[in-house]
Formats: C-alpha cells, sequence, structure tokens
C-alpha cells in the first residue's frame, strides 16, 4: 500500500509534464481517419444491401406478376 502512495505522489508531481508528451494532435487525427474509414465501409455496406435488396423486390415482383 505505501508503493501505490509513493506512485500516486509521483504522478502528481509529473502528471503536467506527462500530459505534455502525448501527442493529441496525432491521437486526434488517427482517430478523425479511423472513424471516416469506418464510416465509408459501412456507407457501402448499406449500399450494397440496398442494391441486393432491390434486385430481391424486382424478382418477387416479376415473379408475382406486378
Amino acid at each position: 500500500m505505501l508503493g501505490a502512495g509513493r506512485g500516486a505522489h509521483w504522478a502528481k508531481e509529473r502528471g503536467g509534464e506527462m500530459l505534455d508528451r502525448i501527442p493529441m494532435d496525432e491521437m486526434e487525427e488517427n482517430v478523425r481517419e479511423s472513424v471516416g474509414e469506418a464510416r465509408e465501409r459501412v456507407d457501402e455496406f448499406v449500399r450494397s444491401e440496398l442494391a441486393d435488396l432491390r434486385r430481391a423486390l424486382r424478382k418477387q415482383r416479376k415473379r408475382l406478376g406486378v
């Protein structure tokens, strides 16, 4: 328990220095890129599914004579 207290004290004293070392701009850019790529993949998947559904609907209508 004593070690944890010392560790917490050390982190408290050096927390600002440690935060300054974190490349926030780079992290933000990486997250934005990842989210953008995920959005593109989801959009493409939805487009593909809609096209498949439209084809299936046309087949059903043709089969039913509608």
